[in-house]
């Protein structure tokens, strides 16, 4: 058994498919087949159900698969320890950060942390909070930029800032000259949300039921501003966090409060107890000297 065959075989229990994990990893489907055809005989077990539409893990799989990410991740923090000890002042980050996120705060951070630490390299992975939180946890990203809640048991918390949700609507809409709403006053309303990879999908849902509703889903969308132009063209409303809220077009939105307050939390998390490399710790540091506390003024 050997390093890559883990992978390989982690990457086709990740996709559930042996033409989708092949494409990742660049390499022929037999090719594929054969190196996890070969962690299967040394195991002398069946690992993946290869008689249905998708490849699934089986009782065994599964147990190799926990293992085998954990023995990933640690070969992993030994190259990450390698690379510092041969040079401290260098290093990579690979962090994953959700596009409302990046459109707000990840320019104004690149240029500081650059400029202080210029051979340090950042790879972004621009993604929802909910697949952030899922690679943080696998050992794909050294650590991410996710709205709350977080399970606090999995990840460390480094608070980075904290707005409200807003809602915004055309200037024709009846809720136009309110200024505040309940989620309540919601709940006839079309709304237009953010994909279920955000974590304000799930939130702002969980706020309706809390409200005694079912959201009334007209659109879903992953990009903020084609929902701001659905709002124009008074195709819906929509819950935005407050930064956002103010780059709506007001010569035809309203931005209205909500009560009671719904927080839009963010943390930068990374996984507990796994190895952070000199790189990762000097960007822990920035962003709490420099961001923690002065984010939301940004």
């Amino acid at each position: 058994m050997d390093v890559k065959q883990l992978i390989y075989f982690t990457e086709v229990a990740k996709q559930q498919s042996f033409t989708k994990a092949a494409t990742i990893l660049h390499v022929t489907q037999p090719t594929l087949s054969k190196v996890v055809k070969q962690l299967e005989n040394e195991l002398k077990t069946i690992l993946i159900d290869r008689s249905q539409r998708i490849s699934v893990l089986t009782d065994a799989g599964e147990v190799v698969y926990e293992h085998a990410l954990k023995i990933i991740q640690m070969v992993d923090e030994v190259h990450l320890v390698l690379d510092d000890l041969e040079n401290l002042k260098k290093g990579q980050i690979k962090i994953g950060m959700p596009p409302l996120i990046g459109i707000l705060f990840f320019p104004e951070i690149m240029l500081a942390f650059q400029k202080k630490y210029p051979d340090i390299t950042i790879t972004l992975d621009e993604i929802g909070a909910n697949i952030v939180k899922e690679r943080v946890f696998n050992g794909q990203l050294d650590g991410g930029f996710v709205m709350l809640p977080a399970h606090e048991e999995d990840f460390d918390l480094l608070p980075f800032t904290t707005e409200t949700v807003q809602l915004i609507v055309h200037k024709e809409h009846p809720l136009a000259q309110r200024k505040s709403v309940t989620m309540h006053d919601l709940k006839e309303e079309k709304m237009l949300l953010f994909s279920d990879d955000f974590t304000l999908h799930d939130r702002i849902l969980a706020e309706c039921q809390h409200a005694g509703f079912e959201a009334n889903i007209a659109f879903i969308s992953s990009q903020w501003d084609f929902i701001s132009q659905m709002v124009e063209h008074n195709l819906g409303i929509a819950l935005f966090p407050q930064s956002i809220a103010k780059k709506a077009n007001t010569q035809l939105i309203n931005i209205i409060d909500v009560t009671p307050v719904i927080p839009w939390e963010i943390s930068f998390i990374t996984k507990k107890g796994r190895y952070k490399s000199h790189a990762m710790l000097k960007f822990l540091q920035f962003i709490s000297n420099h961001y923690s506390t002065t984010a939301s003024t940004l």
